[in-house]
């Protein structure tokens, strides 16, 4: 392998570190479940993975896999992969050049709202921000087998939000700065719907063209602009600094 292409591995590798360690910061984590990935430079799709048994916390830049797209180790390490995350992932990864960084949690508001038939709602400032932007796709049980994938894809279609019905949620993007901020907007979205179906009173809903237009600007700024970029270093920064004062 060139050395450009090592030295663009190894900081993929930091900052999928960073963003495993985000996801256990903002508490986001499954315990040792669910998965991160992101894709290596090279024609071959390899992609990194967490190794199943670590917390989030003692994930490394050295101690990630690199597999596959039929979830099979390229290179030596005492871990295994969790194969729950091979269909998932290695779809994705193996069809959609857009998406470099794919993250999947099942949190209990993004669960919540999941097994609600209509899903997400799109009234708030966070989930009109995912107008247009979901796709949905049907529970079939723990996502083990190579038969689900390409309906997996289907359901997913062009978007970057896939809602696992019953399940979870998966977001993907060109980045790991653009997935985490997709996944936080998601989780933001999530969280004040669950809140606001608790309380008494009637919504106030946006007009379709509002929905539209935020969708729209949120979906350009992530890809246009540093700003997914900034927000990442920045929780990274603050995790840090909780860190280092705990």
């Amino acid at each position: 392998m060139k050395e450009n292409s090592l030295n663009d591995e190894w900081e993929i590798r930091q900052k999928l570190a960073h963003c495993y360690h985000l996801v256990d910061y903002f508490g986001w984590t499954e315990t040792i479940f669910n998965h991160i990935s992101a894709r290596v430079p090279g024609k071959e799709h390899h992609y990194l993975v967490n190794p199943f048994g670590l917390n989030y916390s003692e994930v490394t830049p050295e101690n990630l896999l690199k597999v596959d797209l039929d979830g099979n180790k390229v290179e030596t390490s005492e871990y295994e992969a969790n194969p729950a995350g091979f269909a998932l992932h290695s779809a994705v990864h193996g069809a959609r050049d857009d998406i470099h960084c794919l993250i999947h949690t099942h949190t209990t508001p993004i669960s919540a709202i999941v097994q609600k038939k209509n899903g997400f709602k799109y009234d708030s400032f966070y989930g009109a921000q995912l107008y247009g932007r979901v796709g949905y796709h049907a529970f079939e049980g723990i996502t083990l087998f190579k038969e689900e994938k390409q309906r997996m894809l289907q359901s997913m279609g062009t978007h970057h939000i896939l809602v696992l019905r019953n399940h979870g949620i998966a977001v993907g993007e060109s980045s790991i700065e653009k997935a985490f901020f997709l996944l936080w907007t998601v989780q933001r979205a999530a969280e004040i719907q669950c809140q606001a179906d608790a309380m008494q009173g009637e919504d106030v809903l946006l007009d379709q063209s509002v929905k539209e237009k935020c969708a729209a600007l949120t979906s350009t700024l992530i890809q246009d602009s540093g700003f997914a970029t900034l927000f990442f270093n920045a929780m990274v920064r603050k995790m840090q600094t909780a860190v280092q004062h705990s």
